[in-house]
């Protein structure tokens, strides 16, 4: 693929300006201000990566239909309907299903991104004539990010012998540092939503939802809403999130401690992760992936290994130790093997949540961490760079794949034990 650069991308943002006219009355003194996270819209590369996919016409189309509703119940199923076709063509996109719309691979989970602050964007400062309430805003928001992220979507088919596998991706992040960034995770997300793969013991289907960079999602229990309904029911699930440069990481053991990293939202968290029941929250819990398996296999051409290092305070002690096999008895979580930031959280929570619901001794999951996903040498400059490259694309659907054969493998040795 030929390198992009800055056009003029811009319509959508002005598009967006001319149909949110503020209306008078008690609407405006609740309209909400742009996040951090959505005020990066209006920099060049986001609306350049919506012009060269053809999402750059999501949030204008979606302005239409939201100033259309005359009362919130109408408004809130646009924000279904709306966030749910999102979703869909995302996913559409990067399966090769309909048009491409633009130029940049349809492997790109970056065009879902920036479109999707769009809307939330237009939700939050919309000030419809009927008026809402700042909670009947916040339930829009919820329902939009829900509906956006696949995390409604979730649909086994009741057919005989069908193995149900449950993966989930991330969004972007440190975009500040380069705001070109794209998460194999999410991509991978897209990419297996929906597919089947083949077992040893017939078909496999994968169903795939995303979650956001923050902070407060995690704390108001996103992880646990969307995947509670589905942990019961599925062989097998993997949290997937970017990791450490060239290799694949099995995280073994997953730490109660966020580490303070900022967020999308520029937000630092430095505390024990807050769950439900804090009372019964262990420092610690593990995978139950069948690692040995996994990392045995060729599964593509990133090595993986079985991680199994952590950082934690001793029993009795005061200063965070770094362990390579694990944590020691009735120590206290500083880091686990994925970190501790929100690609530790995730996996805390998936397991923990298996763990409560009975699951740890019949439930395979845990927590794969990809390589990060690089540019080409000569485009690793953000200020200079294109938004593309051949090497980046290779690397984002070498990584896809491997993610896929390594789920494989997984749900291959789970039927054997």
């Amino acid at each position: 693929m030929t390198s992009i650069r800055v056009r003029t991308g811009f319509l959508g943002l002005a598009l967006l300006a001319g149909f949110s006219a503020p209306s008078t009355g008690a609407a405006a003194e609740t309209a909400l201000s742009p996040t951090v996270e959505e005020q990066r819209l209006d920099k060049a590369v986001p609306q350049e990566i919506l012009e060269h996919s053809g999402f750059d016409t999501v949030a204008p189309e979606f302005t239409h239909a939201l100033e259309a509703a005359h009362s919130y119940a109408q408004a809130r199923r646009v924000v279904v309907r709306e966030g749910t076709a999102l979703w869909r063509r995302a996913v559409d996109r990067a399966q090769g299903r309909g048009p491409a719309g633009g130029d940049l691979s349809r492997d790109d989970d970056r065009p879902l991104y920036w479109a999707r602050l769009g809307m939330t964007r237009e939700v939050r400062g919309w000030e419809p004539e009927f008026g809402i309430s700042e909670a009947q805003r916040n339930a829009l928001l919820s329902e939009l990010e829900t509906a956006s992220r696949g995390q409604s979507s979730i649909r086994y088919p009741q057919e005989k012998g069908l193995k149900r596998i449950l993966v989930t991706g991330f969004d972007p992040f440190t975009l500040d540092a380069d705001i070109r960034i794209s998460n194999p995770s999410g991509a991978t997300a897209l990419a297996l939503d929906g597919t089947v793969i083949r077992t040893a013991d017939g078909p496999a289907r994968i169903e795939t939802a995303m979650f956001p960079v923050r902070w407060a999602d995690f704390a108001e229990g996103t992880v646990e809403r969307a995947l509670r309904p589905y942990l019961p029911k599925v062989d097998l699930f993997t949290t997937v999130s970017q990791g450490r440069v060239g290799r694949f990481d099995v995280e073994r053991t997953n730490g109660a401690w966020r580490g303070g990293y900022p967020d999308n939202d520029k937000v630092s968290r430095t505390e024990t992760i807050p769950v439900a029941d804090p009372a019964s929250q262990p420092q610690w819990t593990s995978t139950t992936l069948p690692y040995k398996d996994i990392v045995a296999a060729n599964t593509g051409r990133f090595p993986v290994y079985d991680h199994t290092e952590v950082t934690e305070i001793p029993a009795g002690g005061t200063v965070p130790v770094v362990r390579a096999d694990g944590p020691t008895a009735g120590s206290t979580a500083r880091a686990g093997g994925g970190g501790n930031y929100l690609s530790n959280e995730i996996a805390y929570r998936a397991t923990l949540l298996r763990d409560r619901l009975g699951l740890h001794d019949s439930l395979p999951g845990g927590h794969i961490h990809t390589p990060v996903l690089q540019f080409g040498a000569g485009n690793t400059d953000p200020a200079t760079g294109a938004i593309t490259d051949p090497e980046f694309v290779r690397n984002r659907v070498d990584i896809i794949a491997q993610v896929r054969a390594m789920v494989t493998v997984a749900v291959n040795a789970s039927l054997a034990n």
